[in-house]
């Protein structure tokens, strides 16, 4: 490439002032950027108008309409010109900017609407006679005119972008479109239990589709979030959902948090809200994620609904053109008291797992192909025994059969009696209703888990010296990190010192775990510091290695137990928080109820 000539001079740059349709384009480019921009602006609007009932309707994926009809306080005839003007809101006196109460306050979003696409009003105020119109196109306002229609505001937009063709091309398919929408949808409508919202497709002309719909809902605050995070989230969430009801320092948490076991492989689960605004704050994600640090592998996502609410002057919320991120005053408070409400929650869920465990279960059980049912009925019916029967006898004669006066005790309790072991790794309990099976080393390894993390906190863990140090060889590179995080190791019962080259010498592990393979320890150990990296606080590090190391302190799988054994088991998960998942979140039980196993096979 040639150099540059420095000859050629060039124009001197020339300050102009952009006309008010240039203006509202640039605006419009940062509040709307979609369709669900433009959805989420007007909702926002008609819930700080105190509707209680908004219907949103679009077609084509909001490309050629977009109306949101709602019953709020309208806007007075004398006002819808001014409400088309940049800056100009009835929600703040622009005296403070901190003080926040409501969605929308730059007076940016109509204008913005109007310079892109079709605009028009219909509005008609509490206490009007008649309702009014205004409509602006590509920026283009025409006088306001009488309409009809009942209390409350109608907006509707046409043909978004069509004043910017450029960025039109840049939309997605409309199923797409479509998605970004209800999303949105969703996400208000759960910030707002006691309204009632519909969205409707008008795509195909007629009446339309109902896309969503969700009923305003009553009773208490934590009532109606219930019922509405049912109507939204499903079923399941709703079944699985921890109340969360928690404040420090000014700072109140609400909401509902699914347990561990009712985890997703994406993060498409997780909503978050500060004073009734939806937001993806990158502290608060953080701090969910690490709520449930123990609890999850990491290619596993929390389901939450949380509701952060303080005072408006300790939270920016002018940090982005469309509100999507907040700013805190003091960060630290608000992370900590969200890992701190999340984790007590999971406490108080003692051995509880996820409903959806036992249907996962069922759904298992069920044939591929209808036609491979084999019902009794089907069968011969005189006595015989089938190939296999006699091993089949022979297995069950090898278990180990618990006292019958044990299990009339026990099997009220909520994991029952141990009644067999099989395949030396399940444990099989009878409930008063039903029957659960028990993963015996998962089960195991969480027990062992939260016993190292109390001795811990309490007074650390106690270590064992070994007769004989183990030596461990390992790379260069191992034995460096490993000698870097020694000093926490230490705290963990692992003691470990440098033997010259790149050996490492091991003279003191956990009492708690009793014999264990040092030199496999060390290698998860080093695991573990693979995996974390440097993104995770000193306590998130040394749990994260705690829980690798409860591993070689459990029953192993391929042990035969006893039923004093398996019964006391099922007794210390009754008493152990978090007992209900292994530590890389996978359920340590399934329970089946009684009519479950029936309808399997065709009883009911």
């Amino acid at each position: 490439m040639s150099a540059p000539n420095p000859h050629i001079t060039k124009p001197v740059p020339v300050i102009r002032q952009l006309d008010t349709a240039a203006v509202n384009r640039i605006a419009a480019g940062e509040v709307v950027e979609r369709p669900a921009s433009a959805v989420k602006e007007l909702i926002e609007n008609s819930l700080d108008a105190g509707a209680h009932r908004i219907d949103i309707t679009y077609a084509d994926g909001g490309k050629t309409l977009i109306r949101v009809t709602d019953d709020g306080c309208g806007i007075a005839q004398e006002q819808l010109t001014l409400a088309l003007a940049r800056h100009a809101t009835s929600k703040i006196d622009g005296s403070d900017l901190l003080n926040i109460h409501s969605f929308g306050f730059r007076g940016e979003a109509l204008p913005s609407l109007g310079a892109v696409g079709r605009l028009s009003i219909t509005s008609r105020a509490e206490g009007a006679s008649t309702a009014a119109q205004i409509t602006v196109n590509g920026g283009d306002i025409t006088p306001v005119k009488p309409a009809a229609l009942g209390q409350g505001t109608m907006v509707e937009l046409r043909d978004l972008f069509y004043t910017t063709p450029a960025r039109l091309k840049f939309l997605r398919s409309d199923r797409a479109e479509v998605q970004a929408i209800t999303e949105i949808v969703k996400r208000l409508a759960m910030a707002e239990p006691f309204v009632a919202f519909t969205l409707t497709d008008i795509s195909k002309g007629g009446a339309g589709r109902v896309v969503f719909r969700a009923d305003a809902q009553t009773g208490d605050m934590f009532d109606a979030l219930h019922g509405r995070l049912r109507q939204v989230l499903g079923k399941e969430f709703a079944e699985n959902a921890l109340a969360i009801d928690a404040e420090r320092e000014g700072l109140t948490l609400t909401g509902y948090a699914a347990l561990p076991t009712y985890s997703r492989g994406a993060a498409v689960a997780q909503f978050l809200f500060v004073n009734g605004r939806p937001v993806r704050d990158k502290l608060l994600i953080g701090a969910l994620r690490a709520a449930y640090f123990d609890f999850l592998s990491r290619d596993r996502h929390p389901a939450a609904a949380l509701f952060l609410e303080c005072d408006p002057e300790r939270v920016d919320v002018n940090v982005h053109p469309a509100k999507a991120e907040v700013r805190f005053r003091e960060p630290g408070i608000a992370r900590g008291l969200i890992v701190s409400a999340l984790r007590h929650a999971l406490a108080e869920a003692g051995h509880r797992a996820s409903s959806t465990v036992a249907s996962a279960t069922l759904g298992a059980f069920q044939p591929e192909r209808p036609e491979a049912r084999v019902y009794q009925m089907d069968r011969p019916s005189q006595p015989y025994q089938p190939q296999g029967f006699a091993e089949t006898q022979a297995m069950f004669a090898r278990v180990e059969q618990p006292d019958e006066a044990v299990i009339q005790t026990t099997s009220e309790l909520p994991l029952g009696a141990a009644r067999a072991q099989v395949h030396e790794n399940y444990i099989i309990a009878q409930t008063a209703d039903g029957m659960v099976i028990v993963d015996q080393h998962a089960a195991h390894e969480r027990l062992v888990y939260e016993r190292l993390k109390k001795q811990m906190a309490e007074n650390g863990i106690k270590a064992q010296a070994l007769l004989i140090p183990e030596i461990v060889e390992l790379s260069t590179g191992d034995a460096e990190r490993l000698l870097a995080v020694a000093d926490d190791l230490a705290g963990l019962g692992l003691s470990i010192e440098p033997f010259g080259g790149s050996a490492i010498c091991v003279r003191e592990t956990p009492a708690i775990l009793g014999e264990v393979n040092a030199e496999a320890m060390l290698r998860d150990v080093l695991d573990e510091l693979d995996d974390l990296g440097e993104t995770q606080s000193v306590k998130d590090r040394i749990e994260a290695i705690l829980s690798r190391v409860a591993c070689h302190g459990s029953i192993r799988s391929g042990r035969r137990m006893q039923a004093e054994e398996m019964n006391a088991l099922l007794r210390e998960m009754e008493a152990t928080p978090h007992s209900g998942q292994c530590n890389h979140g996978r359920p340590t039980y399934v329970e089946l109820k009684l009519s479950d196993i029936e309808r399997l096979f065709g009883r009911t």
